[in-house]
């Protein structure tokens, strides 16, 4: 969207159109003349402001959605205030104790994740984002648990404590005991490598024909270093929570908006797609409604910060979705400092 420059909006307008944003913000609802001259910061009558505010409309800054006096920011002018006179307030001591405990008290970093989104989108209001950082996970254990003649549970444990089970058909001619012995070989073989390794081992054991397992039991371990592999490639590595924090006061007076909303968290590549164009930059990005395609529909607006690995790079985005009349003031530090937290766990 093409945004004016903040210098074009002469003193009187600037206010006016500031005191219109934030009061729409807090409420939700449009504003009228009548409201912001009773601001005693504000020495304008009604009149002026009316028209004052006509000039902002005109500019496409202010829209009136109804036919009353009222007026409500643009996405256009959100924009504007966003990047031009919004003044940022820091994370109280309170959010920041929350947003660090809630990630300390996790095990695995999945865990961490997901707390951290789940503390993020409390404190917010809105639904928690985070994408995670593909990683390969390093092998400590593996397990087959049958569950009839022709599928078994193939467990995976990683040195970091996360377990894994997939349902696995069997191949012909495998026994109990023989799903045994395939877990102990891979256990012994590969633990400490990671997938992608367990998979370059057992070919080499294969090559050379090794007498350790019969063919069927080999077939069995490349069946399961196979599974979870394409698992690991193809596993979504996005975590949403809060999503019913969505539907508060505003959104529940629009229930075609909300169903859109809830329906578009559930397209998780699609917000993958988006969060991917936060990952190149160092700094928070806010997408306001129409600004990404995906949102464009229900209005909503998305702040995203990325987070860093042990080596200093960018490995995955956290952030909040919400409505368009979010609290950017009070959302968009938060969002940074729990970047921030996350980036010092990855260490």
């Amino acid at each position: 969207m093409s945004v004016i420059p903040i210098s074009e909006l002469n003193d009187r307008a600037r206010d006016v159109f500031r005191l219109v944003v934030e009061s729409y913000l807090g409420t939700g609802l449009p504003v009228g003349s009548r409201t912001i001259s009773k601001i005693a910061s504000l020495s304008l009558s009604p009149a002026s402001i009316r028209n004052v505010m006509q000039d902002l409309e005109e500019l496409g800054l202010l829209a009136a959605p109804h036919t009353s006096a009222g007026r409500m920011p643009t996405e256009t002018g959100l924009r504007l205030f966003v990047d031009g006179m919004m003044q940022a307030a820091e994370p109280s001591a309170e959010e920041r104790r929350a947003i660090e405990a809630g990630i300390a008290e996790s095990g695995p970093i999945e865990e961490a994740l997901s707390a951290a989104t789940a503390t993020l989108s409390g404190l917010s209001a809105c639904a928690g984002i985070v994408m995670v950082p593909k990683r390969e996970p390093v092998l400590r254990q593996f397990g087959f648990v049958p569950l009839n003649a022709r599928q078994a549970l193939a467990v995976l444990v990683g040195q970091d404590g996360s377990v894994e089970n997939r349902v696995l058909d069997l191949p012909d001619g495998i026994s109990p005991v023989m799903l045994n012995e395939a877990a102990n070989f891979m256990s012994a073989r590969f633990a400490g490598l990671t997938l992608r390794e367990a998979g370059e081992a057992l070919a080499r054991e294969m090559e050379a024909e090794r007498g350790a397992l019969d063919r069927a039991a080999r077939d069995l371990v490349a069946r399961g270093i196979a599974t979870w592999s394409h698992d690991a490639d193809d596993r979504p590595v996005l975590i949403v929570r809060g999503q019913s924090r969505l539907l508060d006061d505003g959104t529940a007076a629009d229930l075609e908006r909300a169903r859109q909303l809830l329906e578009q968290l559930e397209g998780k590549q699609e917000i993958m797609d988006l969060l991917h164009g936060a990952l190149a930059g160092s700094a928070t990005k806010i997408f306001i409604g129409s600004e990404n395609k995906l949102f464009s529909l229900s209005g909503s607006s998305v702040i995203a910060a990325p987070y860093r690995g042990a080596d200093g790079r960018v490995v995955g985005v956290v952030g909040v979705i919400g409505p368009t009349r979010l609290n950017y003031a009070r959302v968009i530090p938060m969002v940074d400092f729990t970047a921030q937290t996350l980036s010092r766990l990855m260490r």
